[in-house]
């Protein structure tokens, strides 16, 4: 039986960190897991951003709430359901991710948690260390083969751990990072490059 675990931003979703950085005018809110390869660090520029320019969680919310899913992850999908089980993978937090995963008809999600008071992020609860890639050599000790694609440096450990991981429509600095991962751009070509492990 074959698993196929998805990035959500980036993948699937637009980057909700850049959609809320455009909304409020905020600079530092618009880098990424592309561009910041240590995730505590990447959070932490955050957190600062937010509580310098007074940012309340809901009204991040509210961008988050207008976002759509990409053009084409819908149909790509509902074709993965076909033929793989699905999990998506994300170092975003469920309280950001669910208005999103609602419009992709509520895949699987294995993300982390945030920490809000009176309306504002104080912190963050990490699911597990190393989470993307724990989990795909979980589901490998379950006895799945796992397929994966993500387009950051986040993804690394994801897509070396999977039986085939690729990166999907990632920066030219990530792939050249990472020569040996093979990389797709499109929907087209990440679904010819899973056919041959189809359930």
């Amino acid at each position: 039986m074959n698993i196929l675990c998805l990035d959500l931003e980036g993948v699937l979703v637009p980057e909700m960190w850049q959609a809320i950085a455009r909304d409020r005018d905020i600079d530092e809110l618009q880098r990424t897991t592309r561009d910041v390869p240590v995730y505590d660090d990447l959070m932490q520029l955050r957190l600062r951003a937010l509580t310098r320019h007074d940012v309340p969680f809901s009204a991040m919310l509210d961008v988050i709430r207008s976002l759509e899913p990409l053009p084409g992850a819908t149909d790509f999908l509902a074709w993965a359901r076909e033929r793989f089980q699905l999990a998506i993978l994300s170092d975003t937090f469920y309280e950001f991710a669910m208005p999103l995963v609602a419009k992709l008809g509520y895949p699987l999600l294995l993300c982390h948690k945030l920490t809000v008071e009176d309306d504002y992020i104080v912190g963050y609860r990490l699911r597990q260390d190393n989470p993307k890639q724990a989990a795909v050599e979980g589901f490998q000790a379950l006895g799945y083969t796992v397929c994966a694609a993500g387009d950051s440096f986040n993804d690394v450990g994801m897509l070396q751990a999977a039986n085939h991981g690729y990166f999907f429509n990632a920066p030219a600095k990530v792939t050249a990072a990472h020569p040996a991962i093979d990389a797709v751009r499109g929907y087209d070509e990440l679904a010819a490059s899973l056919e041959p492990y189809l359930r």
